[in-house]
């Protein structure tokens, strides 16, 4: 049950948790799993497994990183798990008080600095940490003590989409396996298990391999049994239902725990689509569709006592033409649920009810602004994470690209932030964004393509009225292929015709650019983009019978209202992959002292660089490979107080590098330098300290033998 960090803890009931752990007759509308083990032996285990795991991962967790608030309850939570790992005569509601006592706190760490913003960048296939391919997909994010999980499914026809998405792969659902990832930054994942394969044994003798489908799951904490439960969407021996996985820690091999068919007041049996919900205070809801139609939206609760049971649903919402990828979040007190139109994993906008309470109440239906333009990012609903920072709440929509790996982008999970914009959520529709996890802001990524739709790939059939652009004149089609083995391009003539796109722009440097072909006599064949002001920059297009990258030169722009415009006064003209990107960066003008690393009086062990773009001055610091290399700064305050660094860095490596952060030869705090995503994507790591008055020394120490993350510059007095 745990997820939200801010719950009570429901002890009501430990004392016949290890009665609960394992069952062996089949109850209304489901099968159970048998008794394996005694009870004596599964506590053994999950000391060893669960609980045990879980203590040498906190133990790891450094205190000068965290408040002294919020360390104190976590190091004696810490310690009481220890002990009980280590106990052979512990209990199993022992044992699971003592995991849930340890996740709450840890869930409740709060971090000494403002944390750094991370890219996400969508429109591409993601890796782990380790460089392979994440597969996750109809699955859900869920936050367990202070990590993020990710857990979805691996279907074989990602592998063949990923390594040629230049066609179509109909009907390549075979399951291969349910991979978790951790993460704490929600960006950068590890791939730490396969919690079930194709071999995972489930009921009446059968494994998952045989199933005739796995898919749409979550994952929730039970306090009772200590368990964390996995519910997926299952055809099983000819029948549909709900299946019930469990494991002793976030990452276990998952057993399998129970099988439902029915859920009480659902016209048929199994769901249509679902995913998991944590309420704030730790319930666990399945959100769901009926099977057939997908017409009636659901909540049931997982019964409390085991969260192997879904108790009966509550109707919420009801659309005769059906709804699927049914999920929900809550923000600012208000629960929402979301859903896509009925038409095969197709991406489409999203319709969302709201209500104050979970169960009933909710509102009629309406579109989640911003999901007009694109197709809500050319995907279908997937799940939702809520963040709760230090300054403020964003909920992240990851969004599922799939459709049966039907040729409709490049990149199976798309993230955007939503946030509440008056009475109503806001969907920020974004080729790449950054986020801060440790105070929930998010901000336009340096690479972003203001254009929505640039792609032509959200409309997946042939059309007139191309999605997001409105007609200026002439024929206007989508034809396929597209540029780059895309799946569609745009296509206006012959003869006169154009199309625009109005989009909004902060004031910057930009360019425009396209891939562009043409057939018949071409004449004024442009793109261009008119400002706020009224001023017109034109990328013009001369013939070519073959796909060109066309680039304009870099122009400013005035902030607010643009119109994008495509024409051609002659001839037939297909454009693909069309860009607006601003190329002047995006970091806020410094209103404190900047410091650049390669200036005297700066000391950097290392060297001072340019080979890496992005940096401010002329230069950067990339100290050397080892522990105590370090980047010095001699900066001057006009009094005595607390101010606030901003250290500006690049991490590419592969994992996050720490260092001491030393002032006036004082280590103050240990700083995490999180992966940036590549050696030329810069952040601002923000940090409090109090300065002398007149001259201070801050030094970046590292405690790692990879050394420092590069160093760009120290604003003080501004991050």
């Amino acid at each position: 049950m745990i997820r939200s960090t801010r719950k009570t803890l429901k002890r009501a009931g430990l004392a016949a948790a290890a009665a609960l752990l394992f069952v062996s007759v089949a109850a209304g509308g489901g099968f159970a799993a048998a008794a394996t083990t005694t009870s004596g032996e599964a506590v053994l285990a999950e000391q060893a497994g669960g609980l045990g795991s879980l203590v040498a991962d906190y133990k790891t967790r450094s205190a000068s990183r965290y408040t002294g608030d919020s360390w104190a309850p976590f190091a004696k939570a810490l310690e009481t798990a220890t002990d009980v790992a280590a106990d052979a005569s512990a209990t199993a509601p022992e044992v699971a008080a003592a995991k849930t006592a340890l996740m709450s706190a840890a869930g409740e760490l709060e971090a000494a600095d403002e944390g750094t913003f991370q890219t996400i960048t969508n429109n591409t296939f993601w890796n782990d940490t380790s460089g392979s391919p994440i597969y996750s997909q109809g699955g859900g994010v869920f936050k367990f003590g202070d990590t993020y999980y990710w857990y979805g499914v691996h279907y074989l026809g990602a592998e063949s989409y990923r390594a040629n998405p230049t066609q179509k792969y109909d009907n390549q659902v075979s399951f291969v396996s349910i991979p978790v990832y951790s993460s704490r930054d929600l960006v950068n994942w590890k791939f730490e298990n396969r919690v079930a394969t194709r071999s995972t044994p489930i009921n009446n003798g059968a494994t998952l391999g045989q199933a005739g489908w796995v898919g749409r799951l979550g994952v929730s904490y039970n306090e009772n049994t200590g368990k964390y439960v996995l519910a997926t969407q299952a055809y099983v021996g000819g029948g549909h239902g709900v299946l019930f996985l469990q494991g002793d820690s976030p990452t276990d091999t998952f057993d399998y725990a129970y099988f439902q068919t029915q859920i009480t007041n659902s016209p048929t049996t199994g769901t249509g689509d679902q995913t998991v919900f944590t309420d704030d205070d730790g319930k666990d809801y399945l959100i769901f569709s009926n099977r057939e139609g997908r017409s009636r939206a659901f909540v049931s609760k997982f019964r409390e006592s085991d969260s192997l049971r879904l108790e009966p649903g509550a109707q919420i919402g009801q659309n005769s033409s059906g709804r699927e990828g049914n999920a929900m979040f809550k923000l600012d007190g208000k629960y929402y649920h979301a859903a896509s139109d009925l038409h095969g994993w197709n991406t489409s906008v999203n319709y969302v009810i709201e209500s104050s309470s979970v169960q009933s109440g909710y509102s009629g239906e309406y579109v989640l602004a911003g999901t007009e333009m694109d197709y809500s990012h050319v995907t279908q609903t997937g799940f939702f994470v809520t963040v709760k920072g230090t300054k403020q709440n964003t909920v992240i929509y990851a969004g599922d690209r799939w459709a049966d790996f039907a040729w409709n982008g490049i990149g199976y999970n798309q993230w955007v932030p939503i946030t509440r914009t008056g009475a109503r959520p806001q969907f920020h529709s974004m080729t790449q964004w950054q986020f801060n996890v440790t105070t929930g802001e998010w901000r336009v990524g340096p690479a972003n393509n203001y254009i929505l739709n640039p792609n032509i790939q959200a409309d997946r059939i042939v059309v007139s009225q191309v999605r997001g652009w409105t007609n200026t004149g002439g024929g206007v089609t989508n034809v396929s292929p597209g540029a780059n083995g895309s799946r569609f391009a745009l296509q206006l003539g012959s003869g006169s015709a154009g199309v625009r796109q109005q989009i909004t722009v902060p004031a910057g440097t930009y360019k425009l650019s396209t891939y562009a072909k043409t057939a018949g006599s071409v004449s004024g064949a442009q793109l261009s983009v008119t400002d706020a002001t009224g001023a017109t920059r034109t990328l013009s297009i001369p013939s070519s019978s073959g796909w060109t990258r066309r680039d304009s030169a870099e122009f400013q722009l005035a902030a607010g209202a643009a119109t994008v415009n495509v024409r051609t006064s002659g001839g037939t003209l297909t454009v693909d992959d069309l860009a607006l990107v601003k190329t002047s960066g995006d970091d806020p003008p410094p209103v404190g002292q900047r410091y650049e690393a390669e200036t005297a009086p700066a000391v950097c062990q290392g060297t001072i660089d340019s080979n890496h773009a992005g940096f401010t001055g002329t230069g950067f610091c990339n100290a050397s490979n080892a522990v105590g290399s370090y980047a010095q700064f001699t900066a001057n305050a006009a009094a005595a107080g607390t101010t606030t660094l901003g250290v500006r860095f690049a991490n590419g490596g592969s994992a996050a590098r720490t260092a001491n952060l030393i002032v006036n030869g004082s280590t103050v705090a240990t700083v995490s330098f999180e992966n940036t995503g590549g050696w030329t994507t810069w952040s601002t790591k923000s940090l409090t300290v109090s300065l002398n008055a007149g001259s201070n020394t801050i030094q970046l120490s590292p405690t790692v033998a990879d050394g420092l993350p590069n160093i760009d510059h120290l604003n003080v007095g501004s991050a």
